[in-house]
């Protein structure tokens, strides 16, 4: 802390009352990093799980269950 005339001057640890580490971007990151993880796995579950059936067998099937006609092969 220095004084001049009536002005009080601090520097930057001491107005901050601590020191800035920079943790809080390490913690961003890391939470970026496992949301991009997370919402991955649950993309890949997905897609692994479905029937390959390039959407227009299921169509087929829908529109004939509404029709209540039997399926072709």
């Amino acid at each position: 802390m220095e004084r001049r005339k009536e002005e009080v001057h601090l520097g930057d640890v001491e107005a901050r009352s601590g020191s800035t580490p920079g943790i809080v971007r390490y913690i961003l990151l890391i939470s970026l990093v496992l949301v991009i993880l997370g919402f991955s796995a649950v993309w890949l579950t997905g897609v692994l799980t479905t029937p390959e059936t390039g959407g227009h067998a299921d169509t087929e099937r829908a529109v004939a269950e509404q029709r209540d006609e039997p399926q072709q092969p």
